[in-house]
Order: structure tokens, then sequence, then C-alpha cells
């Protein structure tokens, strides 16, 4: 299905951005997995840069230190069967960057311009090395304004609260939902105010409501419309 236009492939670039537990980082990681694509998780890496932060306990209202931790910080995205393994200054982190205390932190640290623009500038190094399949909350808009084919996710909130409990829970973590909304809530307005690089449909990105989708049906739909766009 996908040998022709094999040269043409190396270049291939997929966005899909969206909110919290809008399901992106699931279709993501396995529309990747099934195109044999590499998958980007943008969202991962500034994790990362918070877990820095927190490590070195630098103020989250000290941007010029946070700026220069994300400097600082070697990241490192490993394909795994999870999708990736991320590996900060070659820590293992996979698991650390998903605990809620890095939910409640990374708004301030992604509102640092230096941080952003070290990150842009690592996850198109990243890009070059294509096809890729890359997610976040700015990969159409910023990222890869010129991605071949870009999708935007979006889902209830009370859904997305519950996709986040159900992750936490595989971790161990038991939060009430109601806060998880709470959170959420939260971290959207912060993201879609932020001054540099807010949270954005781009204009030409294909919009996806994932709540009453499967996973399996979002990664059909996708992988329906990547091969419409670009003739696979």
């Amino acid at each position: 299905m996908f040998a022709k236009n094999e040269k043409k492939r190396e270049g291939y670039v997929v966005t899909i951005d969206g909110p919290a537990g809008s399901g992106k980082s699931t279709t993501a990681r396995l529309v990747a997995r099934k195109l044999g694509w590499l998958y980007l998780d943008t969202g991962a890496m500034y994790r990362a840069v918070t877990v820095n932060v927190l490590r070195n306990q630098i103020p989250l209202d000290d941007p010029e230190s946070i700026g220069r931790i994300a400097e600082q910080s070697t990241i490192e995205l490993c394909p795994s069967k999870k999708g990736a393994q991320v590996l900060l200054n070659g820590d293992d982190v996979t698991d650390e960057i998903r605990h809620p205390q890095i939910d409640r932190t990374i708004g301030p640290v992604c509102e640092v311009p230096k941080v952003r623009d070290v990150m842009v500038r690592l996850q198109r190094e990243i890009g070059r090395k294509g096809p890729v399949v890359a997610e976040g909350r700015d990969v159409g808009t910023v990222v890869f304004p010129d991605a071949d084919v870009k999708f935007y996710m979006v889902a209830s909130i009370e859904k997305r609260a519950q996709r986040r409990q159900n992750d936490l829970k595989r971790q161990g973590i038991d939060m009430d939902v109601d806060q998880l909304k709470e959170d959420i809530a939260r971290r959207d307005k912060r993201d879609i105010q932020r001054k540099n690089s807010p949270l954005m449909k781009a204009d030409d990105a294909i919009l996806v409501d994932t709540t009453h989708l499967s996973i399996p049906e979002q990664v059909a739909f996708v992988i329906d419309h990547i091969a419409k766009k670009i003739n696979l």
C-alpha cells in the first residue's frame, strides 16, 4: 500500500493537534505505527522540560532560568511499544512526565518564549527525518505550518476527564473526575490565552470530534484522510 511515492514519502508530515484528553496522542501513536512512520509527541518534550525545572527547583515565575534549563535539557524520544520512551539527560522519565504534578505546573513552562523556541527547533530537526506523525498543541500552526495533512481533535470535557482518569489509574494514581475536569478547564484557558503559540485549530486542519468515537474509529478516520490527501 505504501510502496509507491516512496521517495516523496520521506518528507511527509501529518499533524494532530488538540487539547488534553481529545485522543490525539493515542491516535497519533497508532497511526504512526500502522504507517511505519516516526511518532513525534511534542507534549512529552515540554513535560520533560517541566520535570527538569522541578528537579532544579526553579521558580515558575522565573522565565529566564526556565529558558536556560530548556537549553540545557537533552531530550530524546526513542521508539517503544507504548509509542515513545522519553529520556531527559539520559534518564527515563516516560512515566514521570505523566504525573498530575506535571499537569499542574507545565503551563507556566510552556509560556516561556525561550522554551518554545528550543522545543520547536528540536521538533523540526526530528521532523526532517520524516515521514512523521506529530501531535501536540501547535504542530499544525507553528512547528509544521506546511504539513501535508492536518487534524484538530476535540471531545467533551466529561469524556476528556474520564480518559485522563483512566490513564492515571493505569499508573496507580486515583484522582476525582471533577478535580480532573477543573484541571483540564484551567489548562485549556491557559493554552488558548497564551500569547506565544496559543492552542488553536489551523485553518486547513480537519476537525475531528472524538467524544463518541472508539480508538479504532479515530485511527481509521485519520488514515483514510491521509491516504486520500497524499495518494498513498
